[in-house]
């Protein structure tokens, strides 16, 4: 599952800030908005996997590590969902159309779809933790019949938070997805289910013999996720997980996204269940 591998391409790409044009801007939400970002700067060398992340640089403030929420197989574009919630991530909400960012990367592991093949799919998202999700669904879909039952489970905190409100409804009518969606607290507006994300297990009758899971979002949700799907059976080694920490340089040297013995940038985000478990036990990692 890593993601950089040793091409001389890729190792340029670690180190170089290349500047990319903004297609579109996109608010999904109040405080979350997608960046469309034009790869042509970049040539046909830059692809990426599922679960990976670039490093984005608005010039003048610094750069924050977004995960990639985009199609892996559209190659003259990328696209990345942010919560403005910091310095540089509140000077991209600014941004327009033609604007320029710098973008490394990507890094990381990534998802292991290609072990899915053949089995049920269970994707957990919670809040923004659709972002780094939404590229397993695209990849489903190109190879649909190479799966068997697709489950999209994702909560929110209220409606008002809910991400790609659009494709969620294209999801589940033009790709057999059977998407449950809710949200911790409802509107007058909202006639779906109400409750935290794990409450959606009561819905779903996994296949333990046969589901591969994948789950992103505050790591309370997923560490209560984790035994809802341990409930019905799933072993550790098909249950994966993406784990958000505060990077900064995105290879390893700087040591703020350490987690245990490991590096988030390096050695994640994406992680399989078995060896982080007792990680998520254990305050203030």
């Amino acid at each position: 599952m890593r993601g950089n591998g040793g091409s001389s391409a890729a190792a340029t790409r670690a180190l170089v800030v290349t500047p990319v044009a903004i297609r579109r801007v996109v608010w999904e939400t109040d405080d979350i908005f997608t960046l469309m970002l034009d790869l042509a700067p970049l040539g046909d060398s830059y692809a990426f996997k599922p679960g990976q992340f670039n490093m984005v640089y608005q010039f003048g403030v610094g750069e924050s590590a977004i995960s990639i929420s985009s199609d892996p197989a559209k190659r003259n574009q990328i696209q990345h969902t942010i919560h403005r919630v910091g310095a540089v991530t509140n000077e991209l909400a600014k941004l327009r159309h033609g604007d320029m960012v710098g973008l490394r990367g990507p890094f990381g592991a990534h998802w292991p779809v290609e072990e899915a093949k053949g089995k049920d799919v269970c994707i957990v998202g919670g809040g923004i933790g659709l972002a780094p999700l939404r590229p397993i669904l695209y990849t489903l879909f190109h190879h649909r019949r190479e799966y068997r039952r697709i489950y999209l489970l994702y909560g929110a905190r209220a409606p008002r938070d809910l991400l790609y409100r659009v494709e969620l409804e294209q999801w589940a009518k033009q790709h057999d997805v059977e998407v449950h969606v809710t949200v911790d607290r409802g509107d007058t507006s909202w006639k779906g289910n109400i409750g935290v994300v794990t409450t959606l297990f009561t819905s779903v009758t996994l296949d333990p013999a046969g589901t591969v899971a994948f789950v992103c979002g505050p790591e309370t949700m997923m560490k209560y996720t984790l035994i809802e799907l341990e409930k019905q059976g799933l072993p550790q080694d098909r249950i994966y997980l993406s784990m958000e920490r505060n990077m900064k340089c995105a290879v390893g040297f700087c040591g703020h996204c350490q987690y245990g013995p490991e590096f988030i940038c390096k050695d994640g985000p994406v992680f399989p269940l078995g060896p982080v478990r007792h990680l998520l036990e254990k305050k203030e990692i």
